[in-house]
This record gives structure tokens, C-alpha cells and sequence, in this order.
């Protein structure tokens, strides 16, 4: 049965089918927390720090036996693989709604998969098929993340940072940053039935982390006004307003959740929001360049000590260098390869960049806020706009501010589809006595 729905199906039980499935996918996937369950503990860091920063820390298979996941992986496993089967014969081969259904079924099942390996090269192996690689390049013969890692480290260190990074002050207390970004989100999540709550929590490691419907800030922590800004439109505008968009879908309730395909394009488009809002500086795409080149050494072999040991050679601190190389390792070990999540920021940013520019060059500017109804990949799109037009998904309530009225945006991709081919080294021998 392909097509919209099948000569013994009406629309309205099609609608139904859909719907019965995409709830069954939201509810099966629900226990499966991919951070939670390869996260190292406080006891990792600080036995690492008595031991003078000098041994590898003490993670290995045992360490995540002693962690075990907190729900049945083989339930989870035959509930996805029986979505994955009904889907298939109830929608049929080539159903745009199934399809996308049946990938992220198959997807979460390689997720089970990567965490049952985790403490062991398998666990880092799945991670690199779910968010990719940095060896992997845009285009044919075109740069890699690897080379984007490197490209962006280089034009960093020509940044006096005395000058130009976090200038602002790091005083505002948690309590204080909670209602304030309350504040701000107030003026964009104006629905009452669907608001974006801001609370104080001692149960993070970070300074801050998204849920459903929230923002959790660190108890005991100091923001800037820098930061509270970073976290309005990156956690805020883009991870809380998918997920809202995606509850808010009446039949396609499956794009309230994400599969790792689905957060290369989330984190893609909160990092695109944070540059086009004027809301990141250099020491986030230090932070995120950091974490490339530790990924890209990691798979040529490296060890935690030795990305470790490289960042604090290049002025970070330790505390830095630890939070940025434990991300790293997390759920895999010391020497066992890398976790590859972090790619997602950069590979995301530049498939949802060049995704614009093309939607602006072809004049399909419609296609760009449907990027916003719900947790989806990239590679989707087609179907997405496929789905919209038969009215199976609903045009996304909530949009980033600078996205509401396309005119700015479409007039700065107008330029970039010409400054794009301009020869980069041409242009700085032409303008280098500019700058001596």
C-alpha cells in the first residue's frame, strides 16, 4: 500500500493508523536515556584529578555493569521491532509517514545496541554509524569535519581572546538566572498550554540541560547575561520549541522525539539560531572545535590522556580539558574510541546552512519553518513537506524570533549563494595590506 492511503482504507482511519503508531513509537522509546546511561560519575573525575591528571581514568566494561540501565533493553527491543513490522504491513512499502516511522525504529534498535556495548571498541564503532565520523566530508572531494575542526581552531587562535572572549561577567546566581530567562522565554512560549518552564536543579553536571518542556539550570552556578542569551535561543527557541511543535502534531506524534539522525539536525539548527541571533562568540566554537579535534584524534587511536593532555598544552584549563575529553569518552573507555555526538553541533550547522541557502536559491522559502515542527533529520525533508501537504502535519506553532519574518534571512542567503564562490585566498592576497 503506498501512496496517502490504500482503496480499503478511508483518510480518517489512515489518519488513526498513523497516529496509533506514531504513539506506540513515543511510548516504546521513552525509557531509553542515551546520556544518563553513559555519563561517568563524580568519583571518575576527582580519583583522575588525585592521580595529578596523570592516569587514565578508571572506566572499563565493569564500570557500566555496575551501572545497569533501568529498563528491560530486550522489551524495548522486540516493542520497536514489532512497530517496526506492523508499520510495515498495515502502511505498506514507500508510505511517506512509514518510512520515516520505520527509520526511527530501526534506529533506536542500533541506540539498544550501542548501549549493551558500552566499556567495550563496539560502543564506539555504533556511535560513529549513528552520528557519523569526522573523516566523513560534505561533498565528494569536499572538506571533512576533520577539516572544519581544524579550520575553525585556526581562525581562533588569531583571536586575541583577552580582547574578544566571554567578556562578560559569569555574577548572575542560578536563582536570579532562573527568572530571568523565565522572562524571556514568557515573550515567545505565550500559549498557556504550552509553556517552557525554567527551574533549579542539583541533579546536572552542566550549567544547564534541556527536558520536554524545561530548562534546568545548575543549582549553585553564575551565568552572564552572555550565556542566559546562548541558552534562550539554543536551548530554548530551538530543543524545548521542537519538542513542543511535535506534541502539539495532531497524527504525526512521532516528531516530538529524536533518534541520533534527528539530533545532527537539532543541534545543527541551535547552533545556526545561536549565529544568526547573535547569540554565540568564540569560546562556544572554541568548546565546539575542541571537542572535533579530540573526536578526530580519538579515532586515529588516541587516548583520553592524550587529548587530554593536548588541550591543556594549548592553555585550557584542566577542569576545561577534562568536561570537554570525558564527553568524548564517555560511554566508551579511555582507549577504546570515541563517542561521536559532539560532531553533531558542526555537522548539523553546515547541512542546515546549506539547506537554506538552496531552500532561498529555489525559492522554496515554505520548506524552511517546517524545519521547526518537530524533532526530525534533514534527509527527511522531501517527505516532510510531503506530509505537510496532504495535511498530516501541521506548520510548526512556535518559531525562533529572527526566523518569524524570513526577509532578513532570505536577503543574507541571497548574498551567500554569490560570496560562496568567491575564491577565499584570492580575496585575502587582494586585501592583505588592509590588514597588516
Amino acid at each position: 500500500m503506498g501512496g496517502v492511503c490504500g482503496p480499503d482504507m478511508s483518510r480518517e482511519n489512515y489518519l488513526d493508523t498513523i497516529q496509533e503508531l506514531s504513539n506506540r513509537i513515543v511510548a516504546a522509546q521513552e525509557p531509553i536515556r542515551i546520556l544518563d546511561a553513559i555519563k561517568w560519575n563524580d568519583s571518575v573525575k576527582q580519583a583522575f584529578f588525585a592521580a595529578d591528571c596523570r592516569r587514565q581514568p578508571q572506566v572499563d566494561a565493569d564500570y557500566y555493569r555496575d551501572l545497569p540501565l533501568v529498563y528491560d533493553i530486550h522489551a524495548v527491543r522486540e516493542a520497536l521491532r514489532e512497530i517496526d513490522r506492523h508499520t510495515l504491513t498495515r502502511l505498506g512499502q514507500d508510505n511517506p509517514a512509514g518510512d520515516i516511522m520505520r527509520r526511527m525504529c530501526r534506529e533506536y534498535l542500533r541506540v539498544l545496541d550501542m548501549l549493551e556495548a558500552r566499556g567495550t571498541p563496539a560502543f564506539s564503532e555504533i556511535a560513529q554509524e549513528l552520528y557519523g565520523r569526522s573523516t566523513e566530508a560534505f561533498h565528494v572531494g569536499g572538506p571533512t569535519l576533520a577539516d572544519l575542526g581544524t579550520l575553525l581552531d585556526h581562525a581562533l587562535r588569531n583571536i586575541d581572546e583577552q580582547m574578544f572572549l566571554d567578556r562578560e561577567p559569569r555574577d548572575i546566581p542560578t536563582r536570579q538566572a532562573v527568572a530571568l530567562l523565565q522572562q524571556r522565554l514568557n515573550q515567545v512560549f505565550t500559549d498557556p498550554q504550552a509553556r517552557v518552564r525554567v527551574i533549579e536543579s542539583d541533579g546536572i553536571v552542566a550549567d544547564a540541560a534541556a527536558g520536554s518542556d524545561y530548562i534546568k539550570l545548575r543549582k549553585n552556578a553564575f551565568f552572564s547575561q552572555r550565556d542566559l542569551r546562548g541558552l534562550e535561543a539554543h536551548e530554548g527557541w530551538v530543543h524545548v520549541g521542537t519538542t513542543l511543535n511535535g506534541r502539539l502534531q495532531s497524527t504525526c506524534t512521532f516528531l516530538s522525539k529524536g533518534t541520533p539522525s534527528d539530533t545532527i539536525t537539532q543541534e545543527g539548527l541551535a547552533v545556526f539560531i545561536e549565529v544568526i541571533s547573535f547569540n554565540s562568540h568564540p569560546t562556544r566554537l572554541r568548546r565546539i572545535a575542541d571537542r572535533i579535534r579530540g573526536i578526530h584524534m580519538a579515532e586515529q587511536g588516541a587516548t583520553f590522556l592524550d587529548v587530554f593532555e593536548l588541550l591543556v598544552s594549548e592553555g585550557r584549563s584542566r577542569e576545561e580539558a577534562w568536561t570537554a575529553t570525558a564527553r568524548i569518552f564517555r560511554g566508551s573507555t579511555p582507549q577504546a574510541g570515541p563517542f561521536t555526538k559532539d560532531i553533531a553541533y558542526s555537522k548539523g550547522f553546515v547541512l542546515v546552512y546549506n539547506f537554506i541557502r538552496l531552500a532561498v536559491r529555489r525559492g522554496r522559502l515554505d520548506r524552511i519553518p517546517l524545519l521547526f515542527c518537530g524533532k526530525l533529520a534533514i534527509e527527511d525533508m522531501g517527505v516532510i513537506a510531503e506530509l505537510a501537504e496532504q495535511k498530516l502535519i501541521e506548520a510548526p506553532k512556535f518559531l525562533p524570533p529572527p526566523l518569524v519574518d524570513l526577509n532578513a534571512l532570505t536577503a543574507w542567503m541571497a548574498y551567500s549563494n554569490f560570496l560562496n564562490r568567491l575564491d577565499l585566498l584570492q580575496v585575502e592576497a587582494d586585501f592583505a595590506h588592509l590588514l597588516d
